[in-house]
């Protein structure tokens, strides 16, 4: 694994007046790791992803993102300038809904080319070509790349996004409960396809979920959060299948209850 940390983030802190979104929170992620962010509904792990992700400003606390030629900057003493181009090149956000990372009123094949136009890529061939190429990476048909998003059903929207995110080879990725509301024989086909990319790219990732399952199956460490606070953080299947904080452990019986 890389001797750098991609991402850096120290004391974190979100507050929303009195009520705390999450509070300082601080980890390392490396180059190809993927971590979970676990935890009940209102445990924080939402709010800690759009700061980390810039789409939202933290109260305190540092977010350092390496740049490719190897300096690490604060993203929030960036520009907003340089920080959408960062969002359009580096980092990808897969969102809960596919309808919040996608545009709905144009075709597949373009809500993915739009990406590669974001960096300059001005040749359509080219354009048409890689966006084909994408969507067959995410099983989508070749003649549905004229057919727009709302002609999909939801997995295959959500496929669709991951291809939108993908094309311009990110080193980041953040997904924000990407298989929530799917149904379940769509939920494990699209985790193998987000698994096999994810290691196949060698991308990190930060992955947003209430589904401990997804956060085995997906994240080589764990963070779990209550209250705004991380309680327990390491790797996942230690975390899992020997939990040490009273937290975590009642997380973990409660699925195993099920």
């Amino acid at each position: 694994m890389n001797e750098q940390p991609l991402l850096r983030v120290g004391a974190l802190s979100k507050f929303y007046g009195a009520r705390v979104g999450c509070r300082e929170v601080s980890f390392e992620l490396w180059p190809g790791e993927v971590l979970a962010v676990v935890g009940e509904s209102g445990s924080g792990k939402t709010t800690l992803l759009d700061c980390i992700s810039t789409r939202m400003m933290p109260t305190s606390g540092t977010v350092e993102y390496r740049l490719r030629d190897g300096a690490l900057r604060n993203l929030f003493d960036m520009g907003e300038a340089e920080r959408r181009f960062l969002m359009r090149t580096d980092w990808g956000f897969v969102h809960q809904n596919p309808a919040d990372g996608l545009r709905m009123t144009v075709s597949a094949g373009a809500n993915v080319g739009e990406r590669l136009m974001a960096i300059g890529e001005r040749h359509y061939g080219r354009i048409r070509q890689s966006a084909t190429q994408w969507l067959e990476r995410v099983e989508i048909a070749e003649d549905r790349i004229d057919d727009q998003p709302r002609a999909f059903s939801g997995g295959m929207r959500q496929r669709l996004q991951i291809a939108r995110n993908l094309v311009t080879g990110p080193r980041l990725v953040f997904m924000d409960e990407p298989t929530g509301g799917l149904d379940v024989s769509v939920q494990a086909r699209l985790l193998d396809l987000v698994r096999g990319l994810v290691n196949d790219l060698g991308l990190a990732a930060i992955v947003v979920t209430h589904d401990l399952a997804v956060a085995r199956l997906l994240s080589h460490r764990m963070m779990v959060m209550k209250d705004g606070r991380v309680v327990e953080h390491g790797l996942t299947d230690r975390v899992l299948d020997d939990p040490r904080e009273p937290y975590t452990q009642l997380l973990v019986s409660s699925i195993l209850q099920v």
